[in-house]
Order: structure tokens, then C-alpha cells, then sequence
């Protein structure tokens, strides 16, 4: 009997959400996602230090900001030599609300992964999920440049996202899971939540069926898993990006999954419009969406603070 993540395989694009290599060469997944925090938790092990010292060494007399693209790139490069598809390099955290800067950090992304010989097409650039960001996704992709738009908790955004033509969201589950196990404190049976129960997993299945109902092309890859139960209650998503761990008990466990998302399944749906207003009142409206997309981009600068910190130290500045 195949393990479930092989059946997974048969419903699924999987996709490792990771900067561990060796996870990648063991798990064999499609595509590969990373973030800030995930290159700085890579960064500081020692199988991956020599990429730092390498970036810094060539690059000598750089500002911090190119050397910190310089590294994602060079992390992005080596993931593409282990998976066969593409792989997400997400642009600082720092410029989320910033249409422009998105823009520039972007095109200069994109260059530097041409200077290593990378086509374009097998390169997402991952951009919080504000308006100012799937504006700037709305330019890149008429430019050619496709985009993977994280921190994605809610209808409104996935629906500006489809809109701004983006090829790929990545709507969050665990960390909606996170937020309403913590609203309902003692009331909360998990039990009662789980598998498509689950209030992180009904988001993602709610964007699912609007988008199939509306023929809407923009692929969804659902993300940040807080247990298999999660991943099987999505099997039939376009991708769904995993961490190693999940990854690892997926492989191990023996069995079926059956298909939880198709597009025949899905109901009629009519469009509903979405210009600034209407998103930033919907959004508003949405108090776990608001909270977990300022949440999510406090932790990811943070994260690229401490990034920098490394950087300097490695420059010995």
C-alpha cells in the first residue's frame, strides 16, 4: 500500500514549504516555498552557513538590502537544482504597504535569479496580501513576472488577488485555525473543528469554490498546516505547501486519501466586486483576517531584522 503522501500526489501539486534541502531530496516535492523566517532559521544552521559567507564574500562592500536579496536568490538557486517546478522568494516584509518599492524589489529579484542563468518562469515572488501589494502584483504579471501572494486569510483578498490576474494565492490555514481556537478559549472542542470542520480549512474551500465557480484561473496552494487532518481535508486543492514534519508523517502513514476538492462539486457563484473600498471595509469586517495579516507581517520583519543582523555580523559590520 502507497503512503499518504503519494496518494496526496494523485489530488494534489505538493509543494515543500521549507529552506532545508535535504528535507526537499527526501520528500521529493514539486515546487518549494520559503519565507524570511524560514531562510533565517536555514541560515543559522551550519550545513547552510557557507551560502551567507559565499554572498558576503563576493559581495563585498554591498548594502545589507542587497546582500539580503542576494542570499534569498542564492537559497532560491539551490532549491531549483533539487525540485523539478518553481520556488517562491517572498520580497522584504518591510515594503508591505508600498506599491513601488514591491515593484522594484521585485524586478531587482528577478534579475539577480537571471544573473544565475534562472528562467523567470520558475520563480514566484511572494508578496504580502495588502492592496498595495496585489497592486503591485497587478503590474508584475502584466510585466511577466508571476507572483505567489502570501498572507492570505480572507475571501476579500483572494477575490482583489483574481482581479490583479496573480498567478498563484497562498491562503493560510493553520494560523486561522490559531486565531479561532484562542477567540473561543474553554469553548473550543477540537474534535467539533477538525478536518473540514476545521475554520482554517473552510476558508480555504470557500476560496476554492469561488474561484472554480468563476472559471478563475489563478492557481491556490493552501498553506501553513498545523496538522495532517488539515492537508487531507484539502486534498484536491491546486497545491498545498507543507512542512517537513507533515511532510514526514504523511510518508509514513499508509493509506487512501480521498478527494475532498473538485471543481465539478462546486455550486454557482456570483462575482462580487472589489476596488479599494470594498476590500479594505471587507476586510475590516473580517476582525481574524485583519488581526492575522498585521500579525503575520509584524513576525516576517522581525524575522528580516534578525536576518539583517546575521548579514552585518557575517560582513563584520
Amino acid at each position: 500500500m502507497s503512503s499518504q503522501l503519494d496518494a496526496l500526489r494523485r489530488h494534489s501539486t505538493v509543494v515543500a514549504d521549507t529552506g532545508d534541502f535535504e528535507a526537499m531530496r527526501l520528500f521529493r516535492p514539486t515546487d518549494a516555498t520559503t519565507n524570511p523566517s524560514l531562510i533565517l532559521k536555514a541560515v543559522q544552521q551550519d550545513a547552510y552557513r557557507h551560502l551567507l559567507e559565499r554572498v558576503v564574500r563576493e559581495h563585498q562592500g554591498a548594502s545589507t538590502e542587497d546582500l539580503l536579496d542576494r542570499l534569498l536568490v542564492a537559497f532560491g538557486t539551490e532549491i531549483l537544482k533539487i525540485v523539478p517546478g518553481r520556488v517562491s522568494t517572498e520580497v522584504d516584509a518591510r515594503l508591505s504597504f508600498d506599491t513601488q518599492a514591491n515593484i522594484d524589489r521585485a524586478r531587482r529579484l528577478i534579475a539577480l535569479y537571471a544573473d544565475a542563468g534562472i528562467d523567470r518562469e520558475r520563480v514566484l515572488i511572494k508578496i504580502a496580501s495588502t492592496w498595495e501589494g496585489i497592486q503591485a502584483a497587478r503590474v508584475l504579471e502584466a510585466e511577466g513576472i508571476r507572483c505567489n501572494m502570501t498572507l492570505l486569510f480572507a475571501l476579500p483578498q483572494a477575490i482583489a488577488c483574481a482581479d490583479a490576474k496573480v498567478q498563484l494565492i497562498s491562503p493560510f490555514v493553520g494560523r486561522i485555525y490559531d486565531w479561532y481556537k484562542a477567540s473561543e478559549g474553554a469553548k473550543w472542542v477540537e474534535a467539533d473543528r477538525a478536518g473540514a470542520a476545521d475554520p482554517g480549512v473552510q476558508s480555504v474551500t470557500r476560496i476554492y469554490q469561488y474561484y472554480k465557480a468563476l472559471g478563475i484561473k489563478t492557481e491556490i496552494m493552501g498553506a501553513s498546516f498545523r496538522n495532517v487532518g488539515q492537508i487531507l481535508a484539502l486534498a484536491g486543492c491546486d497545491l498545498l505547501t507543507i512542512s517537513p514534519d507533515l511532510l514526514k508523517a504523511l510518508s509514513e502513514a499508509e493509506g487512501d486519501v480521498p478527494l475532498a476538492l473538485t471543481p465539478a462539486s462546486v455550486a454557482p457563484a456570483t462575482p462580487i466586486a472589489c476596488d479599494e473600498v470594498a476590500f479594505r471595509t471587507m476586510l475590516n469586517d473580517d476582525a481574524m483576517g485583519t488581526e492575522k495579516l498585521a500579525a503575520g507581517i509584524r513576525q516576517f520583519v522581525a524575522d528580516a531584522i534578525k536576518l539583517d543582523g546575521l548579514i552585518e555580523a557575517a560582513a563584520g559590520r
